[in-house]
């Protein structure tokens, strides 16, 4: 069934990018406190790219904050190995951009909070409008885009700031299936060419298999990873993935592994 404490590849020379030990989080106090997460462990390797699946409500979204430092853990440590203060940054289901501001004041703000210089910041958030094309709209607001467009605004934001780690919150899942899969094609050349360490939340198990290098199964609520699988494609890798017989395979394997605790969750003992 995998191995349900996963370690990293075993390629990987370093100590993990990030690293979570018997980490819990319960929401309340007392009698009353619901557990939502863990215990749990985890590692994450240098410039890997893993995935995690597991059923509504299991926590997958609580282990994502608390790595970017919006909630505490109730118990347990996450860690992150950097010399950066802010090392990373994350991208939201719902966009997270600001209607207010322009297509390139969204893009510039988080190199504004690191008081970047104006002109170094113009340049770089024109350079990430360039790689997601969407220079025509530099001086556009967000109302004026599409939900794609949206998309791509917050995952150039996240990446102009070069963060040395990338958080995803089901950032695709409010999409419908075809630009889904052009956005996943889009991450997927990006993050093979940058190699950012990233840690990808999401439901669908062929996106997990198309991005991942890892897949992590979570349990139902409290989550607790439960196994682990590599998705049997080498580096670079395109969506063409998705029509090989190996791809198939794995997603069966896959939902076999979730379809338990999906039912666990839906109908609790």
């Amino acid at each position: 069934m995998g191995d349900p404490h996963p370690t990293p590849p075993a390629t990987a020379a370093t100590s993990p990018k990030l690293r979570a030990d018997a980490l819990t989080r319960s929401f309340g106090r007392g009698a009353k406190a619901l557990p939502a997460l863990g215990p749990l462990d985890l590692s994450v390797a240098p410039g890997e790219f893993t995935c995690v699946v597991g059923p509504s409500g299991c926590g997958k979204s609580t282990l994502l904050r608390i790595a970017a430092g919006l909630l505490r853990p109730s118990s347990g440590e996450l860690s992150i190995r950097t010399a950066a203060s802010r090392p990373a940054a994350m991208i939201f289901q719902d966009y997270g951009i600001y209607d207010w501001k322009t297509v390139l004041a969204n893009v510039r703000f988080g190199l504004d909070i690191q008081r970047v210089p104006r002109k170094e910041a113009d340049a770089r958030a024109r350079d990430w409008l360039a790689r997601m094309g969407l220079s025509d709209f530099a001086g556009a607001y967000p109302a004026a885009l599409s939900g794609g467009m949206r998309q791509r605004v917050a995952i150039a934001r996240a990446l102009a700031v070069e963060p040395e780690i990338l958080l995803m919150d089901e950032p695709f899942a409010a999409l419908d299936a075809q630009l889904r899969t052009i956005l996943q094609d889009e991450l997927l050349d990006l993050t093979q060419t940058t190699r950012t360490t990233t840690l990808f939340i999401t439901h669908s198990l062929e996106e997990a298999i198309v991005l991942g290098d890892r897949v992590l199964v979570m349990s139902a609520r409290p989550g607790r990873i439960i196994a682990e699988r590599r998705p049997p494609f080498g580096r670079p890798r395109t969506g063409t993935v998705r029509s090989a017989p190996e791809f198939t395979t794995l997603k069966s394997e896959l939902w076999e592994l979730l379809r338990g605790e999906v039912h666990r969750e839906a109908v609790p003992a």
